[in-house]
């Protein structure tokens, strides 16, 4: 199904693909919901809303002005290749916020479908997901985007950001390090970044990575979900909920259901008794994200 009704490329200092009519696409609630902490909203720019950041070693900004998307630093073949996939734009939202609205009669659960569209799952790199959920234990937001950024200054390759001084390149930029890079960097550097009880993980998962005593592979071809969680959670450091956001938005395991403080809250109010989260069906972590972003935004307002 497609997203959008048209798409053309151009060059404005830097290259650009616009898209014409997107359905169900919000950047401010995509990179707004939990899900990636890279991207940061550009204040000032001259688009209705934009936000900047780096993924697969590469640097773009992804504005919009009422149902026109624009993705700077990109040509089509990029975007073919990469960004259509990674922001979400190939799959049928519509067709899953049906299945998810169907699977409970709860009112709050149709009411957060509809208050929360717009959210897309991003398709982001495993080991970048799992590593930064790893630092997300125990920490705000604002925090975990300083020790990523941190580590990514520390290890990364500099990204080139030429022409995109106007969408949120100030200052040098780095990818995400590999797990052989964050290896070699050892768990006293990361201690010094003040990554905390979160340094010997970090340092243990990169090394069981780096080596293939952990294969992504294995976790991809798992039978299913249950099991894919049971293999990431024999990494040091790795609960259900940290396994479960690496599934989510590094994997592709829509089902993938992370349970934090906010979802327990939302648990206990909406879904008394004995709750599943797989009576939400295949896509319960699309749910997971509408019902987070609800309960966060409006406070369960019905």
């Amino acid at each position: 199904m497609s997203n959008f009704e048209k798409i053309e490329s151009g060059t404005d200092c830097v290259p650009f693909v616009k898209l014409y009519g997107v359905r169900g696409f919000d950047p401010d609630k995509v990179f707004d919901c939990g899900q990636c902490f890279r991207f940061l909203k550009l204040e000032g720019s001259r688009h209705e809303t934009e936000w900047a950041g780096p993924a697969f070693g590469k640097f773009i900004s992804v504005a919009k002005d009422g149902d026109t998307l624009t993705v700077y630093n990109s040509d089509e073949k990029d975007f073919g290749e990469i960004w259509l996939h990674y922001l979400g734009l190939d799959a049928d939202y519509e067709a899953m916020d049906a299945d998810i609205v169907s699977r409970s009669q709860t009112p709050a659960l149709g009411n957060a479908v509809a208050y929360g569209n717009g959210i897309r799952i991003l398709r982001q790199e495993a080991w970048e997901t799992l590593c930064s959920f790893i630092i997300s234990q125990n920490n705000n937001i604002p925090r975990i985007r300083g020790l990523v950024g941190a580590l990514c200054r520390a290890c990364g390759e500099k990204i080139d950001t030429t022409g995109m001084e106007n969408h949120g390149a100030a200052g040098d930029i780095y990818s995400f390090p590999s797990a052989e890079k964050v290896n070699a960097l050892g768990e006293e550097a990361l201690k010094e970044m003040k990554m905390g009880f979160r340094a010997g993980y970090i340092a243990s998962v990169a090394a069981d990575v780096a080596s293939g005593a952990c294969d992504f592979s294995a976790v991809r071809s798992a039978p299913d979900t249950a099991a894919a969680s049971m293999i990431l959670q024999k990494l040091r450091g790795v609960g259900p909920k940290v396994a479960a956001c690496a599934l989510l938005f590094g994997f592709e395991r829509i089902d993938a259901f992370p349970v934090d403080v906010w979802i327990k809250k939302v648990i206990a109010k909406y879904f008394p008794g004995d709750f599943k989260a797989d009576i939400l069906g295949p896509y319960a972590g699309l749910a997971q994200q509408y019902l987070f972003y609800y309960e966060r935004y409006m406070g369960g307002e019905n």
